[in-house]
């Protein structure tokens, strides 16, 4: 064992301490107590050793004395450990001091070097001189004398290495000196550690503490500095559109006034613990740009983050923002930038839970830096037991498992003896700066100059030392990433070395020189990530966000004469004998088509694309089709035709392939077929034409994947796309024709049919004959006459005179008119008369007489309608029936039948019956000469829907519908002179309507390049109605990085206003799925209630009643509510009583539920819904459809970025008898603020006109519709708190001067920036459980945990409530 001082007779020699070899290790040290206490045992162990050895009294062999061990045979010099204990001398210093450690290799020994201040009395002791652990194999030595004379050796090259030393030692020591310590010496040289070997340990380790120390005051300058610049350089954007006093007052009052944020201790820990666990940073793997690296490290770091942090989180994050969040969710509290921290805020500060035990165990072990929460979940689950808590938690930082309590090896040893010498030598070593806690925990005073304190506190561990003792580094200086990580780092040094033996000494020795190196450059933040947050406790659903691929049709094959070619004609052929079958073809060969089918036949036979215009009653969508069916199956190709026909609306594809199926003698369903929004009738392989709606052809394509050869691969089965109508040039229509021009490039045998009674042939023919060849074909004439009568003559024809004076029309359309007759048009006015569409009603039914006939009226609307059939209804013998878009599939077919007997038909219909349908007994036609058209102005993105003109040729198409089946009449509600002035075509859709669907739709497709891809279209649309179209998208989560979002992926397959469809997906995910239906189908129609003129405040007050304070649409949609719970239960009379009562419209509430159904098979179609739900099935999907603060968050997530801010006035307060109270502001003194307008203002129907106070801590109200008057006007008004913003409105900004968040580039919250990190990454992570629910449907996502905890925020406005 290694003996104090040196050789010679200069001191005594000291007593080795031997202990039992079980405990693998000695440790020796210089003891006068030892000495004596041990000088006898030792000389009698030895001599019991020599006769046990040799027990037949045999002389043993001799021992080589010392210095032949070390010097060899012939050595007659100094010894290492002679030289050493000399040159202590000389310099002063107290006598070297030596450690012993047995290992598995041989024996360790170092050097302890002491100096004593003969004034001051103070001693200094020096870490042990120790070898780098990469020449640990050469400093093993077989013998514990061998490895005293290394370490002094050792000891004497850090001193003395610029001498000549090594020429006095042996040999071996010699070469030592010479080789191995000469490379550890350039070593430590290269890497700034050449003070090490200075002649002066003592004063050298002095002047490094300084040196330290003044590093750590020139830091603290520069992060001082750092703020300072900070709050004199950073300056926040105003907000976008105000100016003049309104932005001079936002700078004034932005931050003072701003909504002040808060988050629950639960929420928080909650919502942290999953980001850690499942945030997933750079998912597309975009590495950092190179040039932007270095310039964005030198700015985060200014703005207080550690340098290696940033770089750190630079490896993780693909820009300069993620890298911001990065680093606020994983830099520990107590090492945030100051401007991070919320206001007053303090680490460590928790509440008590009133166990004062538990409460202590917790802090001291939360005092090594792990967070509060965790320690006390290791306490409960170690029973409250102290010591097992530390090993759990110190399993979590060196270790990537999760906490495994049963694992951990619980059970005595015998190491206690081993323990208590270790204590006893440590404390002789340190003296002061060791302190004992109990019999199992003592601490250790670290020399660390440039910290006021830091303590090492030492728990032995169960098994110690054959496993590692539970260890927490304990000071304020450092932040608690920086103490767990020394830990770490300390742990994982000792389990590579020192394991099996007594290792407190050599550890606090590697953490003494180890921590200024740890400080500086502390390592990753993940890797003790774990300890600071705590391991995962479970798992969340594991989401794919690959959208669904429809399955690759297999391709056409051309062959003539297949088995399955051969069958199809001989079917064809037998039944063109049938009685039933002549009978059809001689139907159809009195159509003026007919006369063009070998024309129609040769023209697509020859060409790519073929243009069929033909007047209205030609017969062209009908015939076209079967045509070219026919002609194929007489060719034996029957196999190989597949026919997709397109029409603008549900009810058309339906009439169509009702007549097609009729004059082919089958059944739908069979050959012929159709597909709408939530409804088909096909067979795959057997049906060969399908009407189908343009959208369900554009979902298909949208499903395929994307690229052009996707949309290829998509058609591949498809012989002739035909597209009926084409002249209406509606948003879908030219989107198909972008698409099919790209196809027909790739696809060389794939027809397209272009067909309308009134297209424009040159536009289409020069939009397509640069890629492919163009045919023409022209069907002339209709098969009956109209006869036309414009308002003068009906006014004439009627004798009717109106009952109220209105706008005159101007005095130059009137000016062929009788006087008579221009006064009473002057009287009528430019609105729509009912009473005079009554009265033409009854002046058309006298003129048939007992002639059978139905009326057509042509109106621009279904209010229109609803009147209109109001005023019929008053009219004996009628049959009034409505005609429009939003009613169901059975309620549309309803107009085809004839009459009752005795009765006339009147069908008041939209556009949807201009073209494509025949209704059989239709003789007379009554035309408004009106349309409800989508306009849409980019510049201040407002969208009108107003009633506007009809253009020539859709009045062209509503007259031949008098004369499709016999002679009829065609009654113009307007002058000659209005129709000259009507345009010749309308515009096309796609320059009159907001374009987010479309680009939406482009998107999902695949293409990367929006704007480009549109300026392929037919007719371009305005670029800066692209660039708004895809800004509002990134706005409203459907586009991120030039990517669709989960979201936007759902909402590129709803057919539905964006904010409707956003709406129904949140219901759907938040189980509340009937409710937001309610509310869309409302903001599709309109609300229920009626405000008449002379008792509007009360239909206000009524319409409040059901939900005061929630806003207009949870008011709509309680009173839907109890409509439909009353109509299961109710009669007609008291029903319709209640109605009345309620100032709610019975139709309105028809019209919505008629939407509800179109919209949930529109759901269920996508794949967003299981096409068995039904209401009252899957509990889940509305579990939440009485949760008024949730659907309101809901509803304004949907409208964003339609969101105004409520500005309240300043308190006031009143004296009462129990004290002063607060005084709810007066409605007038409340304003709004939006982003685009500035002010804005409550309009007068909204039930929020006269509030004073809004429910659930609402400072924020979302809007459906704005309207410019003499004013700007919001309506369909929703308030909501500051989570429901923070969640789901626009990107979140950091405020880097420390007063909060930007929400969207304007809107400010008063709170902690780390919050508004947590709630982004919260917000990814719901768009990958929207992305589970697209991959699978049936997913029940409605408690998932990441959706649990954003309905818990916006339901509580963050509170732990």
């Amino acid at each position: 064992m290694p003996k104090s001082g040196g050789g010679g007779g200069n001191s005594k020699k000291p007593v080795q301490v031997q202990h039992d070899d079980n405990s693998g290790s000695n440790i020796i040290f210089e003891n006068d107590n030892l000495k004596k206490r041990n000088k006898k045992k030792s000389a009698s162990t030895a001599a019991q050793q020599d006769d046990a050895t040799h027990p037949l009294g045999q002389e043993a062999p001799k021992k080589p004395d010392t210095r032949a061990l070390i010097g060899g045979a012939s050595w007659t010099g100094k010894l290492p450990v002679n030289l050493l204990s000399e040159h202590c001398q000389k310099q002063k210093w107290g006598k070297p001091d030596y450690t012993m450690t047995k290992t598995a290799n041989g024996f360790l020994s170092s050097v302890v070097l002491k100096s004593t201040d003969p004034k001051t009395k103070e001693t200094v002791t020096l870490p042990p001189f120790v070898l780098p652990s990469t020449y640990k194999d050469v400093a093993a030595q077989s013998t514990a004398v061998e490895a005293r004379h290394f370490a002094a050796t050792y000891a004497l090259f850090r001193v003395c290495s610029m001498r000549n030393v090594h020429l006095m030692l042996p040999p071996n020591y010699r070469d030592l000196w010479k080789n191995e310590f000469e490379t550890s010496k350039k070593e430590d040289a290269k890497a700034g550690r050449l003070w090490m070997y200075d002649a002066d340990p003592f004063a050298a380790k002095q002047s490094q503490g300084e040196i330290q120390a003044q590093n750590m005051r020139k830091r603290a300058e520069e992060e001082k500095k750092r703020v300072q610049d900070i709050n004199q350089s950073v300056n926040i954007t105003l907000a976008p559109g105000l100016t003049g006093a309104a932005s001079s007052r936002v700078v004034a009052k932005g931050w003072t006034q701003a909504p002040k944020l808060e988050m629950g201790k639960r929420n928080r820990t909650q919502v942290e613990d999953l980001v850690r666990r499942n945030a997933v940073w750079n998912p597309h793997g975009n590495d950092f740009p190179m040039a932007q690296n270095l310039k964005a490290i030198n700015e985060i770091t200014d703005l207080g983050f550690r340098t290696s942090h940033v770089e750190e989180a630079i490896a993780h994050c693909r820009d300069r923002e993620e890298v911001l969040e990065w680093l606020l969710i994983h830099v520990p509290e107590d090492d945030l930038p100051t401007w991070s921290l919320p206001e007053g805020y303090s680490a460590g500060l928790s509440m008590a839970s009133g166990n004062l035990k538990r409460d202590a165990a917790i802090a001291r072990l939360a005092e090594a830096g792990y967070s509060t929460d965790l320690c006390a979940r290791a306490i409960d689950d170690c029973g409250g037991d102290e010591g097992r808590a530390g090993e759990a938690l110190q399993g979590s930082l060196v270790s990537t498992d999760k906490i495994n309590i049963a694992a951990l090896n619980l059970t005595d040893d015998d190491s206690t003896q081993t323990w208590k010498e270790e204590q006893e030598t440590l404390g002789a070593i340190f003296g002061q700066r060791y302190r004992t806690i109990s019999t199992s925990v003592f601490e250790i005073c670290l020399q660390a100059e440039h910290l006021a304190a830091c303590t090492l506190r030492i728990r032995r561990s169960m098994s110690y030392p054959k496993t590692l003792p539970t260890l927490a580094i304990i000071s304020r200086q450092l932040p608690a990433y920086i103490r767990l990580s020394a830990a770490r780092q300390l742990l994982i040094y000792a389990d590579s070395n020192l394991l099996g033996e007594p290792m407190i000494f050599n550890l606090v020795d590697w953490l003494e020189n180890e921590l200024p190196r740890i400080i500086e450059n502390p390592g990753k933040l993940r890797d003790v990530s774990a300890a600071i947050a705590g391991p995962s406790l479970s798992d969340t659903i594991s989401t794919s966000k690959q959208a669904y691929v429809r399955p690759k049709p297999a391709s056409i094959s051309w062959k003539s004469g297949t088995s399955e070619g051969l069958e199809l004609y001989n079917r064809w052929r037998s039944r063109q004998h049938t009685p039933k079958q002549q009978k059809m073809l001689t139907h159809r060969q009195a159509l003026p088509a007919w006369k063009q089918r070998e024309a129609i036949i040769q023209a697509v036979d020859q060409n790519q694309v073929t243009i069929i215009s033909g007047e209205t009653g030609s017969g062209k969508s009908t015939q076209a089709v079967q045509f070219l069916l026919d002609d194929l199956i007489q060719r034996q190709l029957g196999s190989s035709a597949n026919l997709i026909c397109t029409q603008p609306r549900r009810i058309s594809a339906l009439g169509l392939a009702d007549r097609v199926s009729d004059e082919r003698c089958m059944v739908v369903g069979d050959e012929v077929g159709y597909a709408i929004r939530g409804e088909s009738k096909n067979r795959p392989g057997r049906t060969k034409i399908t009407f189908v709606t343009t959208g369900v052809l554009l979902r298909r394509l949208q499903s395929s994947g994307g690229r052009t050869e996707d949309v290829v691969a998509a058609l591949a089965d498809v012989s002739h796309v035909v597209i009926d109508e084409v002249h209406e040039r509606s948003l879908d229509t030219d989107f198909l024709l972008v698409l099919l021009r790209d196809v027909l490039s790739k696809r060389r045998d794939l027809k397209v049919v272009l067909m309308s009674a009134t297209l424009d042939a040159t536009v289409f023919e020069d939009y397509f004959k640069q890629s492919s060849s163009v045919g023409k074909v022209n069907i002339e004439g209709r098969t009956y006459p109209v006869e036309d009568f414009y308002l003068d003559d009906i006014v004439q024809f009627t004798a009717f005179v109106p009952r109220y004076q209105h706008q005159a029309h101007s005095v130059e359309e009137l000016e062929d008119c009788n006087p008579n007759v221009a006064k009473s048009i002057q009287s009528l006015g430019m609105k729509l008369n009912f009473d005079l569409i009554a009265s033409c009603v009854k002046y058309i039914d006298s003129q048939l007489g007992a002639e059978e006939g139905g009326i057509l009226i042509f109106l621009p609307g279904v209010v229109e309608i609803n009147r209109t059939l109001d005023a019929i209804r008053t009219l004996p013998n009628m049959h009034p029936l409505p005609l429009h878009a939003s009613l169901l599939p059975i309620e549309q077919r309803r107009v085809f039948p004839n009459a009752p007997r005795g009765k006339r038909k009147v069908i008041a219909a939209t556009n949807v019956a201009e073209t494509s349908i025949t209704i059989e007994d239709i003789v007379a036609v009554i035309d408004c000469g009106k349309v409800k058209e989508t306009s849409f102005d980019p510049q201040n993105n407002m969208v009108k829907l107003e009633e506007v003109w009809a253009s020539r040729a859709a009045c062209k198409q509503r007259r031949g519908r008098a004369g499709r089946v016999r002679a009829g009449k065609c009654y113009k509600l307007y002058t000659r002179n209005a129709e000259a002035k009507m345009t010749e075509r309308p515009e096309p859709e796609i320059r009159r309507v907001p374009l987010e669907q479309l680009c939406l739709s482009v998107k999902a497709m695949g293409v990367q390049d929006v704007p480009a891809f549109l300026k392929s279209a037919l007719t371009p649309p305005e670029s800066l109605a692209v660039g708004n179209a895809i800004e509002l998208l990134r706005r409203i989560g459907a586009l991120e990085d030039n990517e669709l979002t989960a979201l936007g992926r759902h909402l590129s397959m709803i057919p539905a206003d964006l904010r409707c469809g956003k709406l129904m997906v949140y219901g759907a995910i938040f189980g509340c799925f009937e409710s937001c239906l309610t509310v869309a189908a409302i903001l599709t129609i309109k609300s229920p209630f009626v405000s008449p003129q002379n008792k509007r405040d009360e239909s206000k007050t009524v319409r409040s009643s059901f939900a005061p304070g929630e806003g207009d649409l949870i008011c709509d949609l309680r009173a839907y509510n109890a409509w439909s719970s009353k109509q299961s239960n109710s009669n007609y009379r008291d029903l319709r009583f209640w109605c009345e009562q309620n100032f709610l419209s019975r139709q309105t509430l028809q019209d919505i539920t008629s939407n509800r159904f179109q919209y949930l098979s529109s759901l269920q179609d996508a794949g967003f819904l299981p096409p068995q739900y039904q209401e009252g099935t899957h509990t889940s999907l509305n579990a939440q459809n009485a949760n008024p603060g949730l659907i309101r968050a809901l509803i304004a997530g949907a409208f964003n970025p339609q969101i105004a801010r409520i500005d309240f006035p300043d308190r006031k307060f009143a004296p009462s008898v129990s004290g002063t109270i607060e005084l709810d502001p007066e409605a007038r003194t409340i304003k709004f603020f939006n982003q685009e307008n500035g002010r804005v203002f409550v309009h007068p129907s909204s039930t929020l006109f006269d509030a004073q106070g809004f429910v659930g801590n609402s400072v924020y109200i979302s809007y459906f519709n704005k309207m410019a008057t003499s004013k700007v006007f919001i309506r369909e008004l929703t308030p909501f708190n500051a989570y429901t913003l923070l969640l789901f409105g626009g990107p979140i900004t950091l405020d880097t001067l420390g007063r909060g968040l930007i929400v969207d580039g304007w809107l400010r919250l008063r709170g902690w920036a780390r919050i508004g990190v947590l709630v982004s990454r919260l917000r990814m992570m719901l768009d990958d459980v929207l992305a589970g629910k697209i991959e699978n449907p049936e997913l029940e996502v409605a408690e998932n945990e990441v959706v649990v905890a954003v309905r818990k925020l916006v339901e509580f406005d963050g509170m732990d409530r």
